[in-house]
């Protein structure tokens, strides 16, 4: 009997043994993931590049609805590879309405191929009629990447990433259209604003010619905002810099309209009339839009400083969450203030020959301001956002040769060296003047006001 329940003993303790190992070994048992930092940066910059490639030609794009897909984009990517970036979090629970689908935890994802779903999907939707060559790229590229990144990952990996791309890609698009302000605004860039209906005083904005003879999104400023609070979403008053609207001759608006003119005549220098041709960016069927310089700019950065795949994407997503606000707030403020342009003050008061030097080397037209008031400028806040966005990523004082232009021949596209994303803006920003299309007061505040929107963007909860 004794060795019985000897025997018994033993049993029990050997089963109780070889239970606990198997636990062990199924508790420590974990499938090695890759994470998003261990690919290149390679996916993102082909699918900007599309993008520059597309919107140059779109019409109605620029410069409201490029932000808005730019913006949106980027937080889709980010958001489809939160779970393979162990240092970030989700910024879903920001936005009431958007509930992004989960990855399946401790399961490998081939994260470009992710990538590559959610712009194949959302440029699909973004770009509907755009010329059908454009547009049957998108299709190529997908198709392309799909095929590489299939055999690269293995059939069961590639159709699990593929099918989470679509998922969240499907959801942010969703949640898009709940904008119902931006969404599709580029089927109707006027709407039914009269410019005329707002002329109350000297000063107010009148269309100009050649030009559409209506305000360009003048609804856009109502749009909702990804990083931006209500109260952001004007600027400060153009009074700060000038005081009292004031036609008087020496008054501090006057004066900057001599300023204009002084930046703008024959004996101008090539060096400054250059600045301004290598930052306009305004003319449809010639170059990117003035947003999507800066995303032309990323893609530069990229390849100079060899990215992972982690930094290009938290930098896409936070330039173009930087630049959809930029446009929302900057909009809001162009049309709350609706001040003239430069060129009707200047012929008003001063000089009724005079012309901005602003000219469309396709249509020939010449003496061009661009569509919508002045205050603050659009560019100035592009540029001073995208880059504390872009800051935020690779340094405050990243130098570079910008080669956006090299090449071109329609204007001198030479490449210019800068210390710094800040002194890119700077010069972006006042190159606007000697273009003759803005006062050195609508520069400085869209300056300091883009700032400000890209540190709010920075100050996301980005990281956990």
């Amino acid at each position: 009997m004794r060795n019985i329940f000897k025997f018994g003993f033993i049993l029990l303790f050997l089963s109780l043994f070889l239970s606990s190992c198997k636990k062990d070994i199924v508790d420590t048992s974990v499938t090695p993931v890759k994470t998003v930092n261990q690919y290149n940066y390679k996916i993102i910059y082909e699918w900007n590049d599309l993008f520059l490639e597309i919107e140059r030609h779109a019409a109605g794009y620029r410069p409201g609805p490029v932000a808005n897909a730019l913006g949106y984009v980027g937080l889709a990517n980010y958001e489809a590879c939160i779970t393979g970036m162990p240092e970030y979090a989700s910024l879903s629970n920001l936005y009431s309405g958007l509930k992004i689908p989960a990855a399946f935890e401790n399961q490998e994802y081939h994260w470009p191929t992710v990538i590559n779903a959610v712009n194949n999907y959302m440029y699909t939707r973004l770009f509907p009629e755009v010329d059908p060559t454009l547009y049957g790229k998108i299709k190529v590229l997908a198709d392309k990447n799909e095929a590489l990144f299939k055999d690269e990952a293995g059939e069961e990996i590639f159709n699990r990433s593929q099918n989470h791309g679509e998922a969240v890609a499907t959801v942010v698009w969703e949640w898009m259209k709940s904008d119902p302000t931006t969404f599709d605004g580029y089927k109707d860039p006027f709407g039914n604003y009269s410019w005329e209906d707002k002329y109350k005083k000297p000063g107010d904005w009148v269309a100009t010619v050649p030009g559409p003879g209506k305000g360009m999104f003048p609804f856009w400023g109502k749009g909702k905002t990804l990083a931006i609070k209500e109260d952001l979403k004007v600027c400060r008053p153009y009074t700060d810099y000038v005081g009292k609207f004031s036609e008087a001759e020496g008054s501090a608006i006057y004066n900057q309209a001599v300023e204009v003119m002084a930046q703008n005549t024959a004996e101008l220098s090539y060096q400054t009339e250059w600045i301004g041709e290598f930052w306009s960016d305004d003319l449809l069927g010639l170059t990117f839009s003035p947003p999507s310089r800066w995303i032309a700019i990323a893609n530069q950065v990229y390849v100079k400083d060899d990215a992972n795949l982690e930094h290009a994407l938290v930098a896409n997503a936070k330039v173009g969450i930087a630049l959809h606000d930029a446009a929302i707030g900057c909009w809001n403020s162009k049309y709350y203030y609706n001040l003239e342009r430069p060129e009707s003050y200047i012929k008003r008061l001063i000089d009724p020959t005079w012309e901005p030097n602003l000219y469309n080397p396709i249509s020939g037209d010449q003496g061009i301001s661009p569509s919508f008031p002045a205050y603050p400028s659009g560019h100035a806040t592009f540029g001073a956002a995208a880059a504390k966005a872009l800051e935020s990523v690779f340094g405050d004082d990243y130098g570079m040769t910008d080669n956006c232009h090299k090449n071109r021949t329609e204007f001198t596209g030479y490449p210019r060296t800068f210390g710094s994303f800040q002194e890119m803006a700077m010069e972006n920003a006042w190159s606007r003047v000697p273009l003759g299309v803005h006062f050195r007061m609508d520069a400085d505040e869209g300056m300091r006001y883009g700032t400000e929107i890209g540190r709010s963007v920075n100050n996301l909860p980005w990281k956990k």
